[in-house]
């Protein structure tokens, strides 16, 4: 009877890890590369704002 709750139990979690993995890799990881890439063009964007674009003055 054992063998059969630890099989039981072994599915659960291989059932929440494979969840927790499609969370991460499907939901969680493209939205902060979103957030992290636009969150340097705006740090880049406020920069320019300050010194004006990058080049040779005037």
């Amino acid at each position: 009877m054992s063998l059969f709750m630890e099989s039981t139990n072994d599915k659960k979690e291989k059932r929440r890890e494979l969840a927790v993995f499609l969370f991460l890799a499907g939901i969680l990881f493209p939205i902060l590369a979103v957030l992290v890439v636009s969150g340097y063009g705006f740090l880049v964007w406020a920069y320019q704002i300050f010194t004006g674009p990058p080049g040779p003055p005037g």
